[in-house]
């Protein structure tokens, strides 16, 4: 039976972590972190950002409670593999979906897969850190309230580009070119 435990704590974690990235992108990389996070918001044309330091910090988090939950703090270890599996679904959606950091292209033209994929566009669609919306990483709110919330903020002053479903390798290719 501990088996189940252990499902559940590393399925719980999956859901409580979606909650702790999305509170982390808002408050910390948006406000205090802002100086890792603003790589991810600019153009660039290498394979890592400095914004990729968040995901190693978090690895290292997880690692450390893998090791301490094995050495005899049980419930640790599957926290941290919660963790890990949390950021295996982040890496496939946000850095291979969304920012296609990978080496096919797949856009997805219907479902939760387009409204992920949309949601983190119109997160881009805003230059600078304020004022942007969408914050999760696995949990989209509905695109018309996104819509709706970047007009009231912004009217017409947002990056309409970013907020389309084109990638960002051809937006980036057509700005450099």
């Amino acid at each position: 039976m501990l088996w189940l435990w252990n499902v559940l704590i590393l399925l719980a974690t999956v859901v409580v972590m979606e909650i702790v990235a999305a509170l982390s992108h808002k408050y910390i990389m948006h406000g205090w972190g802002w100086g890792w996070h603003l790589s991810h918001h600019e153009p660039h044309s290498g394979k890592f950002e400095l914004n990729d330091l968040y995901a190693v910090v978090f690895a290292g988090l997880a690692i450390v409670l893998i090791y301490v939950g094995v050495q005899g703090l049980w419930p640790l270890q599957w926290i941290g593999a919660g963790m890990t599996a949390y950021g295996a679904l982040y890496f496939m959606v946000h850095d291979g979906l969304v920012h296609q950091r990978w080496p096919f292209r797949y856009i997805p033209r219907k479902g939760y897969l387009k409204r992920l994929y949309m949601a983190h566009r119109m997160h881009h669609a805003v230059r600078g850190r304020e004022g942007c919306v969408s914050f999760g990483f696995l949990y989209a709110p509905p695109l018309s309230k996104l819509q709706a919330a970047l007009r009231e903020r912004h009217g017409r002053k947002i990056n309409e580009d970013a907020a389309t479903d084109q990638p960002d390798a051809a937006r980036k290719n057509s700005r450099v070119k």
